[in-house]
């Protein structure tokens, strides 16, 4: 058996394979995202279960589905849990499974991607991967997502000011809602999948994501505008359910995590290479680029971390924390 990808375009699967059919054997491991197949997300994903594949060897089959194709986030969460589904990749929408996650809908938080390992070894894995086991979610590794930008299709954005009242697409986070309210915004939590066609018909006037997945998208092609606010550094974490995780023997255990910790390493280092080729890819698609005041956002952000320090049962000290590993 060996390494299978199944692209949500591939003819012959649309065909033959029907996604509710999906069952997980014992010696078949499904990794399922809902990005695209050519953003960072979907990128990682894939070099995941190919090295898997690679580091199992034939007694086993790694498949991998993106696109989408098993379902939405929150879809591919339920699949977790219920087991027809064994690695996916969860970002903003950790804060369903315990509301620490949120530290990293603080804007401005991370100053950079040394920053993130710090903050990924010092409180991560030691403070919110015991909160996911409680529960029922094993948290194997922490990716790049990346450093989230604007674009919409009315005004380049400078400053808070210039979101007052448009209509922009954030994840279903109640803290990416509220930080948008609190620029001055109108934010609606939308599937990734559904963003495309809302830009396109102006149902969103804008959205925000890392630029990969930005490109990954397509966003470009119905977007006037990109504004490079960098307002949220979004991890994105490598996840199994606890059941799967202790039913998998010792040695797939460990090609997991040697796996999932060389990916780490190649997904930062493909989002820092991504900051700098995916601009002019934008740029060359006609769309407007700026820098946004930086300083502006900042000012404007007070707000949401009082929030959190509030809202949060030992926020205050984790934003703290965080902050102290900055280099």
């Amino acid at each position: 058996m060996s390494y299978v990808t199944r692209g949500l375009t591939t003819a012959i699967l649309a065909a033959t394979v029907s996604v509710a059919a999906i069952s997980v054997s014992a010696d078949t491991y499904v990794v399922a995202v809902g990005s695209a197949s050519n953003s960072l997300q979907g990128r990682s994903a894939a070099k995941f279960a190919e090295d898997l594949q690679a580091k199992l060897g034939d007694a086993h089959t790694v498949e991998f589905y993106a696109d989408g194709q098993l379902g939405d986030d929150k879809e591919l969460m339920q699949k977790i849990r219920l087991g027809t589904v064994n690695f996916t990749l969860i970002s903003s929408i950790m804060t369903n499974v315990a509301p620490e996650f949120a530290l990293f809908d603080m804007p401005f938080l991370v100053k950079d991607r040394e920053h993130l390992k710090a903050i990924d070894k010092e409180i991560i894995q030691p403070v919110m991967a015991p909160l996911a086991a409680e529960q029922g979610l094993k948290l194997i590794s922490t990716w790049e997502n990346g450093f989230r930008q604007i674009t919409n299709n009315i005004r380049p954005i400078n400053t808070p000011e210039d979101l007052d009242g448009l209509k922009i697409r954030t994840p279903s986070s109640e803290w990416r809602v509220m930080m948008f309210k609190e620029w001055g915004a109108n934010p609606t939590p939308m599937a990734f999948s559904e963003v495309f066609v809302a830009l396109q018909t102006g149902t969103m006037d804008g959205q925000e994501n890392p630029l990969t997945n930005i490109t990954g998208a397509n966003f470009q092609e119905v977007q006037k505008y990109l504004s490079m606010t960098g307002h949220v550094y979004s991890p994105i974490y490598l996840l199994t359910s606890l059941k799967s995780w202790d039913g998998y023997p010792d040695d797939v255990k460990a090609a997991i995590e040697e796996v999932a910790a060389e990916v780490q390493d190649w997904a930062l280092a493909e989002g820092e290479k991504a900051d700098m080729e995916l601009v002019a890819k934008v740029e060359a698609a006609g769309v407007a680029v700026n820098e946004a005041d930086k300083d502006a956002f900042i000012a404007a952000s007070g707000p949401i971390y009082e929030a959190f320090a509030t809202k949060v049962e030992g926020g205050a000290d984790l934003v703290k924390q965080a902050q102290a590993l900055a280099k």
